[in-house]
């Protein structure tokens, strides 16, 4: 039901931005499926490979564990601080970017999580994470 007020016009509907809007959308699909046939209309035989990897792999953090009595393994195989440190080494001499995380037991020294952040910083590791989880308030 019109409000009635003192003037005869009546509210009107400006739909010209919306029909702009509609037409520049219109255009940009049409541009965007001409580059598709334009890539297609070449004849090129693509090889064919029965496994394709990538051609560099990202290696995995280094995850070292370190128990409560400073006892310190990676993958399960039980390390000192000597064959840590060649172990690091390498790792950095086959990729620079190499990430380690570090899982220091609560309850034991920190003194055994700074040996290991110091053999790091020795092998120039940038990327080193102390593994924590979050404090069940419950």
């Amino acid at each position: 039901m019109p409000l009635k007020t003192g003037t005869v016009e009546e509210p009107k509907l400006d739909l010209t931005p919306m029909i702009d809007i509609v037409f520049l959308l219109i255009i940009f699909f049409m541009v965007g499926t001409q580059f598709t046939e334009m890539e297609r209309q070449y004849d090129i035989k693509l090889p064919t490979v029965t496994d394709a990897k990538p051609l560099t792999n990202l290696p995995d953090d280094i995850i070292v564990n370190v128990q409560q009595d400073g006892e310190i393994s990676i993958n399960g195989e039980k390390k000192d601080l000597m064959e840590l440190e060649s172990l690091l080494k390498t790792a950095t001499q086959n990729y620079p970017g190499q990430s380690v995380v570090i899982r220091g037991d609560s309850t034991g020294p920190y003194q055994n999580v700074m040996n290991i952040l110091e053999i790091c910083h020795r092998v120039k590791i940038r990327s080193v994470s102390l593994a924590n989880r979050l404090r069940d308030d419950s």
